[in-house]
């Protein structure tokens, strides 16, 4: 095999392969996204109960602080 007919059968060959990995390479992008829209509601939910929280206390704050001042 010459080192021309090599070159073209590499170049076959990556040819041939290019539909597998770019099908490869949408799932792994498929992947991705939902992992990342995984961690998205993972950090949303404490930072939402971290405000649920901070907001109750305030609440309490205000009425049980003037009668301590008292």
């Amino acid at each position: 095999m010459s080192r021309e007919d090599e070159i073209v059968q590499l170049l076959t060959d990556m040819r041939d392969g290019q539909p597998e990995a770019l099908a490869r390479q949408r799932e792994h992008l498929e992947l991705a996204r939902a992992e990342a829209g995984h961690m998205r509601r993972t950090v949303e939910e404490p930072v939402a109960l971290q405000r649920a929280a901070i907001e109750r206390m305030n609440r309490v704050s205000r009425i049980v602080v003037p009668f301590i001042v008292h």
